[in-house]
């Protein structure tokens, strides 16, 4: 892509997502500039809670955001210029995990019955700062054990905010899809969950501050 001369920030910073990407795509690195710029946060996060590590997380959303600066010519407009960085960012992490073999999940849960609001397990511990650092760590253990397609549609959905229809073309499935994988993701996490903190419950509690053991 050749460069060109564009505008500053402050000028970019009222541009439609559309609009920047046009002008990226006449080569302006400017207009691209400001489309990291004001996803980076967001797909930063997408990474992470998949990856369940802020160096990986920091590799793949730079490796995403290359791959999309690379295709961006492909990009029709069919669909938000944000899903389609998604389904980059998605794809990347796919493939690290891939490269780092993770642990497999057996244990599925396909029972019906009321969905399970997962993310509650992130709602803050009154207890010590350590538990609550704890708890959120569990949590990103826990993800990492979900298989890719759970995993995935419950950061989207529950983590992200996307709605079925939003998080269906990111993953290139159909919409009922995405809703059945999100019901059993759910209560797989659920299972998951119930057996971590019996596991923590059944060990010997951590001393607090400066108690002695």
């Amino acid at each position: 892509m050749k460069r060109v001369e564009g505008m500053g920030q402050r000028a970019t910073n009222h541009l439609s997502d559309d609009e920047l990407v046009r002008r990226a795509k006449g080569g302006d690195l400017t207009a691209f500039d400001a489309l990291v710029a004001r996803h980076y946060e967001r797909v930063f996060a997408l990474a992470f809670h998949l990856l369940g590590n802020a160096d990986d997380a920091a590799d793949a959303t730079q490796e995403a955001f290359l791959k999309a600066f690379e295709r961006l010519s492909q990009f029709r407009g069919d669909a938000a210029f944000s899903t389609w960085l998604y389904r980059i960012t998605v794809n990347v992490c796919h493939d690290w995990h891939r490269r780092r073999q993770p642990v497999p999940f057996s244990q599925l849960s396909d029972e019906e019955g009321e969905a399970v609001s997962w993310a509650e397990a992130t709602e803050p511990d009154p207890e010590e700062e350590w538990q609550r650092r704890e708890r959120r760590e569990a949590v990103q253990k826990v993800l990492q054990q979900l298989p890719d397609d759970f995993r995935q549609v419950l950061i989207l959905c529950d983590l992200q905010g996307l709605t079925y229809a939003e998080a269906a073309k990111v993953l290139g499935v159909p919409e009922g899809t995405v809703k059945s994988r999100l019901h059993r993701a759910r209560h797989a996490f659920k299972d998951l969950w119930e057996r971590w903190h019996r596991e923590r419950m059944a060990s010997p509690k951590r001393p607090k501050g400066g108690e002695q053991r």
